[in-house]
């Protein structure tokens, strides 16, 4: 049985690493994805003592249950999908659903309605083909709301979509003209 707690702590080291500080664990990050070996990081996480005994299966385990699916691993390489703040990771430009999603809290909403979605600390704006993942993203910090982005205004508006895998689409802005409050059910 897998203990959640341990697997959601490791998970977010990970994330530490391959979305924020890679060097500072001394872990180099392909600057075309983001990938590195998977064992530059099992090295990485294993240099903290509460991480010693962990494993590349491990690893392997958290990126196969993540909920979020912020992890991919491909020909033995692990990448963050989405998220990174240190580096803009190079993601495949492409033409996204009519309708995407984009999860954050009720305190935000009035500076998105006049200004639009922005990165934030991130580099780009993170949007979802479903709700569902929106509002994991939305709700951890306040109430929930949930916009919805009309894309095809967005490109016509001047912004670049981009894949990043597992419904989830990345724009480095949304203007706010492309954006309509989702009603509550």
């Amino acid at each position: 049985m897998v203990n959640k707690h341990w697997e959601t702590s490791l998970s977010k080291f990970m994330t530490k690493i391959l979305r924020h500080t890679p060097e500072a664990f001394g872990v180099t990050l392909d600057p075309q994805d983001g990938s590195c070996p998977i064992e530059d990081l099992l090295k990485a996480v294993q240099t903290e003592p509460k991480w010693s005994h962990i494993t590349a299966d491990d690893i392997r385990g958290v990126v196969d249950r993540s909920e979020k699916q912020r992890f991919e691993i491909r020909a033995g390489r692990i990448r963050a999908r989405y998220g990174h703040s240190h580096d803009k990771v190079q993601y495949e430009r492409g033409t996204p659903p009519l309708i995407l999603y984009h999860g954050t809290n009720e305190r935000a909403l009035p500076s998105i309605m006049e200004e639009g979605i922005r990165p934030m600390g991130r580099k780009y704006v993170h949007l979802s083909e479903g709700t569902q993942f929106a509002a994991m993203a939305g709700s951890r910090r306040g109430e929930l709301v949930i916009l919805q982005v009309r894309t095809r205004e967005a490109a016509v508006a001047g912004v670049e979509f981009y894949y990043a895998g597992n419904e989830v689409w990345l724009a480095e802005r949304i203007p706010a003209d492309c954006c309509t409050l989702l009603a509550a059910d």
